[in-house]
């Protein structure tokens, strides 16, 4: 597991640009936060970093949003629709192990579905600066390291 942090909507925007750079067709990305912790601003920059030309905004009453590109892009969230059983009739291992690239917000609450192949992040408020977040990532050892790598040099 690895630690950074934000100190701006643009960084953690930025971040997600990095983290687009290291995705392929078939990964998931689980995303865990509060309100307000940064996951769709981190989404923004992982779409616009895989050329994703639509406006991106949290699927919270749709539950997903789909976005085609080179390779398509799924943005999930399960704030309001948490029941695993819904999910699964919703076909949500079909996005899982599909073709797409698969964002899932509030994560959390159907973790039990989500592949142990997926990148996890955990974005926190820190409470000492209102823009800044702490965030952790866990995933593939060579994926965390080149992010850092990435991120560290920009």
């Amino acid at each position: 597991m690895i630690n950074l942090s934000s100190s701006s909507a643009a960084e953690t925007e930025r971040l997600g640009e990095i983290i687009a750079t290291q995705l392929n067709r078939g990964d998931v990305v689980a995303f865990v936060g509060d309100l307000a912790a940064g996951k769709t601003t981190m989404i923004r920059g992982i779409c616009r970093g895989l050329n994703i030309q639509q406006q991106i905004d949290s699927p919270t009453y749709t539950l997903v949003n789909e976005y085609p590109g080179k390779i398509p892009v799924y943005h999930m969230d399960c704030y309001r629709e948490n029941r695993l059983e819904e999910w699964l009739e919703l076909g949500v291992n079909e996005y899982f192990f599909g073709e797409g690239i698969t964002l899932v917000e509030w994560a959390d609450t159907i973790m039990e579905l989500i592949p142990d192949t997926a990148i996890r992040l955990w974005l926190d408020h820190n409470l000492d600066t209102e823009d800044s977040r702490q965030i952790r990532m866990e995933g593939p050892e060579t994926v965390e390291e080149r992010i850092v790598n990435l991120f560290k040099t920009q």
